[in-house]
């Protein structure tokens, strides 16, 4: 019965993605992807390969840790509740967040000074799960949806100051290393493709009472008054005659 709860892929899918996050941080301890290769370098076209494999390169221990964890349990929830949509969801979050990030370019927030910066790790793809849970709760106003945008305001609403630069909060001795575009680019994408697929798998239910010309002899004041103020006129109702099959024994028989 468990199994036929919790889907698959649910399972697979993070397990996957973590295991190939692990894997290319592995390879970078072992001298591959050094450097900024591999890395989002915005406008410049050496780092458009970024836009594929920087999701999977991390700049340290703490930093892939960091990501891991909402990796795995935002792609759950991502994979469990909405499987018709999700890896139109994942990939083109993935492609899109990656783009944007080096379209933007990358000016200094406090001196407006032209910077060469490479961008890495997943923290982009989990603005991404993290920001179309949330909206797409919010556009099918669906009870168990909703839950689901509530668990995630929950746990990783903190998220929403990681879209601002460090500088904005901090007086930093040297330019911050969280890229705050990769994490707003995520969000901007996840929240417009929660809306492209707001039509799309589990939509609010619509009960009885909520459609126009429902009506309820219960919910009807005038008539229950009536019924109070005049018992006499439900005294004697026209029932219709109950069938005794005794009456219709000699035709059962011919047949």
């Amino acid at each position: 019965m468990f199994k036929n709860v919790i889907s698959n892929r649910a399972i697979i899918y993070p397990l996957v993605m973590l295991a190939a996050m692990w894997f290319g941080y592995f390879l970078q301890t072992q001298g591959f992807f050094i450097s900024c290769f591999g890395a989002i370098i915005p406008l410049l076209p050496e780092g458009l390969l970024g836009i594929i494999t920087s999701p999977l390169l991390h700049g340290n221990l703490d930093h892939i840790i960091g990501n891991s964890i909402p990796i795995a349990v935002l792609m759950f929830l991502l994979y469990q509740f909405y499987p018709l949509v999700a890896n139109k969801v994942f990939i083109s979050g993935w492609l899109a967040t990656g783009l944007l990030v080096w379209l933007l370019p990358p000016i200094d927030i406090v001196t407006g000074e032209y910077m060469y910066t490479c961008t890495i790790g997943a923290s982009g793809v989990v603005y991404v799960l993290a920001f179309f849970l949330f909206f797409s709760g919010v556009f099918k106003w669906n009870t168990k949806l909703l839950t689901i945008s509530l668990l995630v305001v929950l746990y990783y609403g903190s998220l929403i100051w990681g879209m601002f630069p460090e500088e904005l909060f901090y007086n930093l001795q040297e330019p911050s290393k969280i890229s705050w575009q990769a994490h707003l680019s995520g969000a901007v994408v996840g929240s417009i493709i929660a809306f492209a697929f707001k039509n799309v798998g589990e939509k609010k239910k619509k009960y009885i009472w909520e459609f126009p010309n429902y009506y309820n002899e219960k919910d009807d004041k005038l008539w229950q008054e009536y019924k109070e103020n005049h018992p006499d006129d439900f005294l004697e109702l026209p029932y219709k005659k109950r069938d005794d099959i005794w009456d219709h024994l000699e035709e059962l028989r011919r047949k």
